[in-house]
């Protein structure tokens, strides 16, 4: 009886966590907190399979396989790269990053433009003074197309692009602003950009504005559009999801880099880290290439995709 009881004191736990990532069930604002850390439970969701294996409890090990194969099922394809068409229509390089209220470093972001040609760069966190020193050091030189929306605190970003651009209206809750526009790639299709940055839902008063920070979030339709930047939510949670499904595909994950973390960088925060900062392209868009690149000064890594345009050059309704 005994160990019947603590075999399913294992169990349970894992079970409902998977219940819950799996329908998307919304049932708390801590829990909004902790399913970002479903890779690492999943991990760990082999521990209660071996338990009531050992004990011979043979009910509560048939919900523990169960459970593994459905926690496994939700986050293992992130680690294999999909089979991606590469389109053949000219590339489109994006790189994001969050300067952490203008205190990332301006000189590695320059040298890093310069490193991976970036054709445009969504920044959060953008204050007025940080963007004053990335134009010093001739961000605006290399990237001369600029939505500026920069802000004291936490709430500012903004857009550079090395193509001419046509701003989109601000979304703009509970004071983030994240930045838009629509991109002309030359002899290409327009492109819109958002820089993504939803309030971070850090405690209960914010739930609320994360939330409509990412619904107001287009959805993926008939121009091609890309969203990048800091979510500050993974693929485990429901809103992200939704996106996907809209017709969106995570850069990361289609290269099979689906764990590699963004959040918090080393020394900032006693926490495992998570992936929160994505590219998220149209589907009709390849991708070839993703990478995570440290940027002193922040606690952000900065996230980059070069992906691939569709053959036809411009942005048709996606067939049904």
């Amino acid at each position: 009886m005994i160990r019947t009881v603590l075999t399913w004191l294992v169990v349970v736990p894992f079970a409902v966590w998977a219940v819950l990532r799996v329908t998307g069930v919304d049932i708390a604002d801590r829990w909004i907190q902790l399913v970002a850390f479903t890779p690492y439970v999943a991990a760990a969701s082999v521990a209660p399979v071996l338990l009531a294996g050992l004990l011979r409890r043979w009910i509560p090990m048939a919900v523990a396989v169960v459970t593994a194969a459905a926690l496994a099922f939700a986050v293992l394809p992130r680690y294999f790269a999909d089979a991606d068409p590469h389109t053949g229509g000219g590339t489109f390089r994006v790189l994001a990053a969050n300067l952490a209220v203008g205190a990332g470093d301006g000189a590695e972001l320059v040298r890093l433009v310069d490193r991976l040609q970036p054709d445009v760069l969504a920044i959060q966190e953008l204050t007025p003074g940080a963007m004053k020193r990335l134009d010093a050091l001739g961000l605006r030189e290399r990237m001369p197309y600029v939505v500026d929306r920069s802000q004291g605190g936490v709430w500012g970003s903004g857009i550079y692009s090395a193509h001419p651009l046509t701003e989109r209206p601000l979304i703009a809750l509970g004071r983030f602003r994240q930045a838009r526009a629509v991109i002309k790639v030359k002899n290409g299709p327009e492109i819109e950009v958002v820089s993504v940055h939803p309030c971070a839902p850090s405690h209960a008063a914010k739930m609320s504005c994360w939330r409509s920070g990412l619904a107001a979030l287009p959805r993926a339709g008939e121009r091609l559009t890309v969203l990048a930047g800091d979510f500050n939510a993974t693929l485990d949670h429901w809103p992200v999801r939704e996106l996907l499904d809209s017709g969106y595909r995570d850069a990361a994950d289609v290269m099979g880099q689906g764990f590699t973390a963004t959040w918090p960088q080393k020394g900032w925060r006693p926490v495992p880290g998570v992936t929160i900062d994505h590219v998220l392209a149209d589907e009709r868009m390849g991708v070839r290439a993703f990478s995570v690149h440290d940027l002193p000064g922040t606690d952000h890594r900065s996230v980059f995709a070069e992906l691939t345009l569709p053959l036809t050059g411009a942005a048709a309704v996606r067939e049904g």
